[in-house]
């Protein structure tokens, strides 16, 4: 008997996927462009003849259309910004959708509760799959997008700007992190060295927050360009910035410090 199903729903796959888009929409009182709901309806239709295939054979295929929407509807929520609970609560009515027509269709066919139970677990299994797709879509999609964040925020956080013949300013921007001390460490460091500068002014008056961690960075950043031959002046040490900087271990007093970019361009001989 669970066959003459496979095959009906094969034979009706257009009307039964039209049937739970409209379904899905009205339980969530949603309203979406056409060439989004012809789209969804496509992959409704490959979702039930792969669950009809599924039923025939009583194979675990998933059809490739829903992993593709599984993660295109991921890709939809980190780009924007989105969360990823705006994805999975449309998962409960999809799954109460169909759960009811197929169990409509097997009261209709005078299924056993055996193969009931089965076509229910068939349901549940290609959903789940759908779902665990979604989601592990979302989390590489959001750390990968993260990772470019960081990297981006890194280049506008410390650049280095030239004033003079052997002499720059590198206003450091924003919150400091760990990974933007380290961007700092690899990157900025090897930029200076390349220009044959011989006088660095450390701007720290544009800097939101400093912690202890990233100040003995920052110090380390400082002795690092010492043994480069570059002296470091700096800049904008807020009170709040040098306390953080003295709670760290750090001897102010052994520092190049000024109120500001100006007397410090002027102390260079």
């Amino acid at each position: 008997m669970v066959l003459t199903v496979s095959n009906h729903i094969a034979e009706n796959a257009e009307s039964l996927a039209l049937e739970i888009v409209n379904g899905v929409l009205d339980r969530m009182k949603l309203e979406i462009p056409k060439t989004e709901k012809e789209q969804a309806i496509k992959m409704y239709v490959d979702f039930i003849n792969s669950f009809s295939d599924s039923l025939f054979n009583e194979n675990e295929g998933v059809p490739q259309s829903l992993i593709d929407w599984s993660k295109k509807n991921a890709a939809g929520q980190v780009f924007p910004g989105g969360k990823i609970s705006e994805i999975m609560v449309r998962y409960p009515p999809t799954r109460e959708v169909i759960t009811d027509l197929f169990t409509n269709l097997s009261i209709d066919f005078g299924l056993t509760v055996k193969e009931f139970g089965f076509i229910i677990k068939q349901i549940n299994r290609i959903l789940d799959i759908s779902l665990n797709e979604t989601v592990f879509t979302f989390e590489r999609l959001s750390e990968e997008y993260k990772e470019s964040t960081q990297r981006e925020m890194a280049e506008l956080s410390a650049p280095i700007v030239l004033v003079k013949q052997g002499v720059a300013i590198v206003p450091l921007i924003g919150f400091i992190d760990s990974y933007r001390a380290d961007y700092i460490m690899e990157k900025v460091i090897p930029k200076i060295a390349e220009q044959q500068l011989h006088t660095v002014i450390a701007d720290f008056s544009g800097i939101l927050r400093l912690d202890t961690e990233i100040a003995r960075h920052l110090h380390q950043i400082g002795q690092m360009l010492g043994l480069l031959g570059i002296k470091t002046l700096t800049t904008g040490l807020r009170p709040d910035l040098a306390q953080t900087a003295v709670n760290s271990g750090i001897n102010l007093s052994v520092l190049h410090t000024f109120a500001n970019v100006k007397q410090a361009l002027e102390s260079i001989k």
